[in-house]
């Protein structure tokens, strides 16, 4: 159920109280959405048994302060992903195909036959050309996975590979032309030194990556793909909340 009806105060203690119910569910039986059934929300009988009921209500209290802002940034994401879903379940796999090879055709032929008109000097054809064909190929498996299956092939597949739409390409390109390298090259070059130092340092697996790999080539695909994977996780897992907490129907 949607709580636009309630306002955006009534909205949020509907939202709280629906992710408390979860929280004392996850120990206790019969607590979500129970208030209006025959039985009602159950309790226990001993007063040991409502006191550990008790503290357990209240240790939800800070993990539900943690989770919450994630909610609302699902609910953020969800209507931007629904609009973008809107337009490519209209377009079908072929539409959103023949849309991404005319916007990516036509650029192709711009750094064909005026390459000045969008300041790729060196290699730009076939940059533009190899970007468009993983931006298009990412494109469609995108639509075909949110088409054929359910949520978790929507999560799993489907928003990885629309990440991968939209942050492959450049990388790609990057490696057909010098002036793309000259701003993908080194700002992938500072992502990795903070992901490698940062990250893989602190659980002690940087240097197997400074051993065994080299920043070059198609190591930058790779880092990006490395990128846009768990990013589309991320953003699906975000949608799947907020779908749990606030559904829309």
């Amino acid at each position: 159920m949607s709580t636009g009806s309630h306002g955006v105060v009534g909205g949020v203690r509907i939202d709280l109280n629906r992710l408390h119910e979860t929280w004392m569910e996850l120990v206790y039986p019969r607590q979500r959405n129970a208030n209006d059934t025959v039985l009602g929300t159950w309790t226990p009988d001993s007063a040991t048994g409502l006191a550990l009921y008790r503290l357990w209500s209240a240790l939800g209290v800070p993990v539900i302060a943690l989770v919450y802002p994630l909610v609302l940034c699902g609910v953020v994401l969800r209507y931007q992903t629904r609009r973008i879903d809107g337009t490519a379940t209209r377009l079908g796999v072929v539409g959103v195909i023949l849309l991404s090879v005319l916007v990516w055709g036509g650029l192709a032929a711009l750094a064909r036959f005026e390459p000045g008109s969008i300041d790729l000097v060196s290699g730009g054809f076939t940059a533009v050309a190899v970007a468009g064909g993983v931006a298009t190929l990412s494109a469609a498996l995108a639509v075909t996975f949110r088409r054929v299956g359910g949520r978790g092939t929507t999560v799993a597949l489907a928003y990885p590979f629309a990440m991968t739409a939209i942050f492959l390409p450049p990388v790609v390109a990057a490696l057909y032309s010098t002036t793309v390298a000259s701003v993908v090259i080194p700002a992938s070059d500072s992502l990795s030194r903070w992901f490698l130092y940062e990250v893989l340092a602190a659980v002690g697996v940087a240097e197997f990556f400074i051993e065994n790999f080299e920043r070059e080539g198609i190591a930058y695909v790779i880092i990006w793909l490395g990128i846009s994977i768990p990013l589309g996780w991320v953003l699906g897992l975000l949608v799947t909340l907020a779908d749990f907490v606030r559904p829309t129907e």
